[in-house]
């Protein structure tokens, strides 16, 4: 048997987090199959000019699971994660990501930053750091 861990998203947010009805209804409309996807939930923050984590927050408070990590790290099926370590890593992007860690971890807003900087896809800087070992940290929806 094995533990499925779905639902109670708005548990992790303080019991009288608000719900803007503006937010709501963007994130309803791009959840109509019943999940969001990473990068529909950063077009809404883009397109509302407000920070990820905003939606983030209104996505877990309507309880609709984020799906489809643009790093790979979750949300895909059936294996959950699709990302895989990359072969090399040049020396220049392992300085860059290495440079970039916080405690130990490189913060999803700087692997996006990194991505960007080198011309490289946002799955290409994860499987970079799947070959260094190391983790992603502190999603910038707060999926983790």
């Amino acid at each position: 048997m094995t533990l499925k861990k779905t639902g109670h998203y708005a548990k992790k947010h303080p019991a009288d987090s608000q719900v803007k009805p503006e937010i709501a209804e963007a994130v309803k409309q791009q959840a109509s199959t019943g999940e969001i996807s990473c990068a529909k939930a950063h077009k809404i923050a883009r397109d509302l000019k407000i920070p990820p984590s905003e939606v983030g927050l209104i996505v877990d408070c309507l309880e609709i699971p984020l799906v489809k990590c643009q790093l790979g790290l979750f949300g895909y099926r059936p294996q959950k994660r699709i990302v895989k370590p990359a072969e090399t890593v040049t020396e220049a992007l392992n300085d860059a990501i290495q440079g970039s860690l916080v405690d130990g971890r490189l913060p999803c807003r700087a692997a996006w930053k990194i991505a960007r900087k080198f011309g490289i896809g946002k799955m290409k800087l994860a499987a970079a750091c799947e070959a260094l070992k190391i983790k992603v940290s502190s999603c910038q929806l707060g999926a983790f």
